[in-house]
This record gives structure tokens, C-alpha cells and sequence, in this order.
């Protein structure tokens, strides 16, 4: 007798504005959208710049390095496609370009030790479909 395999991890939605975002996570590349007429990156993707309302945009590659602006401990998984996570630390995340992500934040053992002001490096969780997930990662 096997045991079932247990449900799926849920898959973040697809949208035409996150397009150009997703393929390069195939590549474990992070891009930001920004707006060529006042020259800011916005995060999450949208059709227009949020700073100015410009719809002329462009995808720019991103280090993906950046700071602990606030953090969470999730003691119990959101969704039973997470358990066996549980706790786990997510952060909202400051890059270096302006713009926060909220991210899961990988590698410590201890989701509590994760700070504010700690500096995070973007990583990559693989889906199952072939894109990755970014994550957040202690920076050597």
C-alpha cells in the first residue's frame, strides 16, 4: 500500500502584465517593470507606471538584492499544499531599485531569527509548470 500524495501547492496566477516577469523566472532571471517616462520600477505588474500613470514600460533585469523591511512567522501553513512548512518567515522585502516584494524568506533554520534589516538576496523555488517562485535568501 503507497501513501496518496498530498495536494498541491497552489500556482501563483498568470496575467499579460506578468508575462515578460514569469518567463524570465523560467531562467531564474528577476526583471522589474519600469517606466520610461519617469524613469521609476513599480512592482507588481500592471499596464501603466503607479508613480505616473505612463503606459510606456519596459522590463530592466534586477540583482535582486535588497533588505528585511518588516517580517512574519507563519506558524501554521496557509494552504495544505504548504504543510510540512510551517513555520516558515515571510518578509516584505526592500530591493536596492525602490520597489518591495513579499517574498518567503529560505535558509534559516529558525524562521524567528530573520530580522528587520537583515540583507536578502532574491532565490528561486521551481514549480511544477517550469516557472520559479522567487524567494528570499540570506545574503553571504
Amino acid at each position: 500500500m503507497s501513501a496518496e500524495p498530498g495536494p498541491e501547492r497552489p500556482l501563483p496566477p498568470e496575467s499579460p502584465a506578468g508575462a515578460p516577469f514569469w518567463a524570465a523566472s523560467r531562467d531564474r532571471r528577476l526583471v522589474l517593470p519600469w517606466c520610461r517616462a519617469c524613469e521609476a520600477p513599480h512592482w507588481y505588474p500592471r499596464g501603466f507606471c503607479p508613480r505616473c500613470l505612463g503606459e510606456d514600460l519596459e522590463w530592466r533585469p534586477s540583482p535582486g538584492a535588497g533588505e528585511v523591511h518588516a517580517v512574519s512567522v507563519q506558524p501554521q501553513a496557509a494552504h495544505p499544499g504548504l504543510a510540512g512548512r510551517a513555520p516558515y518567515a515571510v518578509a516584505l522585502v526592500a530591493l536596492d531599485e525602490g520597489v518591495r516584494m513579499l517574498l518567503q524568506v529560505h535558509g534559516p533554520t529558525d524562521p524567528w531569527a530573520v530580522a528587520v534589516g537583515d540583507r536578502v538576496v532574491v532565490g528561486w523555488e521551481p514549480l511544477p509548470d517550469g516557472r520559479h517562485l522567487p524567494t528570499a535568501e540570506p545574503a553571504a
